[in-house]
């Protein structure tokens, strides 16, 4: 099975420092084909927080695959932020802000929902809509196809529906018809797995809380770690007890066609 490690909402520039240095070493245990970082790698998109995120990325195993977030556009320089967004980006993370990666058996897609004309919420443009619409119909259906985005597509469970992606229902329309497999997305500093059925289709919503910010919100720093094999998909949460990372909720689906089903209640280990 590939280990895909999905971190979100580092905010450097507002980072806990033994908080990064407990996921340096949690991830080298771990050793995760693929990191996946949902946005908000930086607090205010300074040079300063891009070049420390970078430096974290290097330090922790795996390939990895960013998209940016609402923070990683500058906020207080103007020009900046309407000339050319995303330069700082690009510049530090990744050229591409929508990246794409396929290996074997599974294929990410990175959308970027960070927008200059907004501070916090996030959108999609039809043509990236059309573009996911292309992407999932090259790939063939034994595919296990996942999304990553800052911003979320579907409500979780006692989330509120203001922070979706504008034009979330147009896309979750094209994810549903393209077998999208799940979602990964930040945001809003709370984690979670939940199944979320769209025009009789249901694919998994997985949300992020925030890996290394000082940012909490009534809950420890967290991350997912997703097993993912043709056939399984085993979710584990892992969060910050003061003193390193540890695993405290399980999750287990298999494929029962055409969608993912819960193998047995979320495992909760506290």
């Amino acid at each position: 099975m590939k280990v895909l490690a999905h971190i979100s909402d580092l905010h450097f520039g507002a980072e806990s420092p033994d908080v990064v240095e407990g996921l340096v070493a949690d991830m080298a245990s771990l050793a995760p084909w693929l990191v996946a970082v949902s946005g908000d790698l930086t607090q205010r998109a300074r040079p300063r927080e891009f070049a420390a995120a970078r430096k974290f990325l290097d330090r922790i195993p795996g390939l990895k695959l960013a998209v940016p977030g609402n923070h990683d556009i500058p906020l207080f320089d103007l020009v900046s932020r309407f000339t050319r967004p995303l330069a700082r980006f690009r510049r530090h993370i990744d050229d591409d802000v929508e990246p794409f990666l396929s290996e074997d058996d599974v294929a990410v897609i990175g959308v970027n929902t960070a927008r200059s004309n907004t501070w916090k919420e996030g959108r999609v443009s039809k043509a990236q809509i059309e573009r996911l619409r292309r992407r999932l119909e090259s790939l063939p259906a034994h595919v296990v196809k996942v999304l990553v985005a800052h911003h979320p597509f579907a409500a979780a469970p006692g989330a509120p529906e203001s922070s979706l992606v504008g034009r979330s229902s147009e896309a979750l329309e094209v994810a549903a018809s393209g077998r999208l497999d799940m979602v990964l997305t930040g945001h809003l500093h709370h984690g979670v797995t939940h199944q979320h059925d769209h025009l009789q289709r249901s694919m998994l919503v997985v949300q992020a809380g925030t890996a290394t910010s000082h940012r909490i919100r009534g809950e420890p720093n967290s991350y997912n770690v997703i097993q993912i094999s043709r056939e399984r998909l085993r979710f584990s949460v892992r969060i910050w007890d003061g003193n390193a990372f540890r695993e405290d909720r399980v999750a287990e689906y298999d494929r029962r066609a055409p969608d993912w089903r819960p193998i047995g209640p979320v495992l909760a280990k506290h």
